[in-house]
């Protein structure tokens, strides 16, 4: 048995794919072994999988029809025979001791978790990585019991930067939603995950770069209007199931829920907005005429915003477009003043100054001369005369 199992799953990614397999092969900690779940990849990346397989015995490929992301992973974990799972998607890549340190942790308390922070990280227009806290330090480096600790339900899913016990995702029946395509899967995973996990550890520093650039990234898609819909579909089906949890976390489902909804919303493109609002507002007030919305849970201006889209979808919405018309209207005038300022510097410098007096002649030759070629050298004088003659006039009066 390994000691963790590495899930890749993969889709069209050949661009990034290397550097996330060498991030992997090249782990300090040897005894893994590396899922790669080829979801009908159309690009090179079967290509390259068949290589890093031939080079090293660890790779395995699964290679299945595109059948999306949700179903991708199920097939990736149940293949898996290591004591912990982990995964690395095939944009992003690894710090070489991320999987070793992890497992150490893991293995000294006995944890169903341990989940660090993580880098996002850029590629353009340079290399850089902007480390994101997802877990404060204050509540880093100690073992938190069942529920103990649910602010991290309310964050970013980021179900990559951490390793689960296989025996603990066997266990609780913890899965995928298998949705088309890759659209937020990982939402109702990780309500799952934190819903269920009885022994958690979190790590302060960060070990998973995850990119930011991949205009492929489903996060980056804006016409998955309703998807993420699908996956608080799945939560619920999954605390009906679970009657002892939906008690407890019924209510915060929803309020995680309200934040996911205006996520969708800030991100689907403006043609959708509207209807995705309306559904919001539709869905929020059966949850509310069913006493399932805990106002202790919200901020007060969310509860609020929360409750004038829940009665007027429509004016919400217009409130948006207008205030986001004034946005984008003052920021272009911010610009335009800031390159007006930054012009009136230049012609304010004494390099610009010096400049225009060493060209002077030059540029009097040059126009001279086009005026001649234009309109004949009569004509040319004439107009140097009268320029000369206005000039002094100005100057004796």
């Amino acid at each position: 048995m390994a000691k963790v199992s590495v899930v890749i799953p993969v889709y069209n990614t050949d661009k990034y794919l290397r550097k996330c397999l060498d991030s992997v092969i090249g782990q300090t900690l040897k005894d893994i072994e590396i899922i790669c779940v080829n979801d009908g990849s159309t690009d090179e990346s079967p290509a390259i999988l068949e290589e890093y397989a031939q080079r090293d015995g660890r790779v395995k490929i699964i290679r299945k029809p595109n059948t999306g992301y949700g179903h991708s992973m199920n097939v990736g974990f149940d293949a898996a025979c290591g004591e912990y799972i982990g995964i690395v998607e095939s944009d992003d890549f690894a710090e070489l001791e991320m999987f070793e340190i992890l497992y150490n942790i893991a293995c000294e308390y006995g944890a169903d978790v341990v989940k660090s922070n993580f880098f996002f990280y850029y590629s353009k227009p340079k290399e850089r990585n902007e480390f994101f806290e997802l877990v404060p330090k204050d509540s880093c480096g100690k073992l938190f019991g069942y529920l103990e600790y649910t602010d991290v339900m309310y964050r970013k899913p980021s179900i990559w930067s951490a390793i689960y016990k296989r025996e603990f995702i066997c266990k609780n029946g913890i899965r995928f939603t298998e949705t088309p395509g890759a659209s937020y899967q990982d939402a109702a995973f990780n309500f799952k995950v934190w819903s269920c996990a009885e022994r958690i550890y979190f790590v302060h520093e960060a070990y998973l770069h995850y990119r930011q650039d991949n205009e492929l990234s489903s996060v980056n898609s804006k016409s998955k209007v309703f998807c993420v819909c699908d996956e608080y579909d799945e939560m619920a089906r999954f605390l009906d199931g679970h009657p002892e949890k939906k008690e407890r976390l019924e209510c915060l489902m929803h309020r995680i829920k309200y934040d996911s909804y205006m996520w969708n919303y800030d991100r689907i493109g403006a043609e959708f907005k509207l209807q995705f609002l309306e559904r919001m507002a539709e869905e929020f007030r059966d949850i509310n005429k069913n006493g399932k919305l805990d106002r202790d849970l919200f901020e007060p201006w969310k509860w609020k915003t929360l409750n004038k889209i829940m009665e007027r979808p429509s004016q919400y919405h217009l409130y948006r477009v207008m205030a986001e018309k004034e946005k984008n209207e003052k920021k272009i005038a911010d610009e335009v003043n800031q390159l007006r300022h930054e012009l009136q510097c230049v012609y304010n410098s004494k390099s610009f100054k010096i400049g225009r007096f060493i060209t002077f002649v030059p540029r009097k030759l040059r126009i001279t001369f086009k005026c001649i070629q234009n309109n004949g050298i009569r004509y040319t004088l004439r107009r140097i005369f009268e320029t000369i003659f206005v000039k002094r006039k100005k100057n004796v009066r």
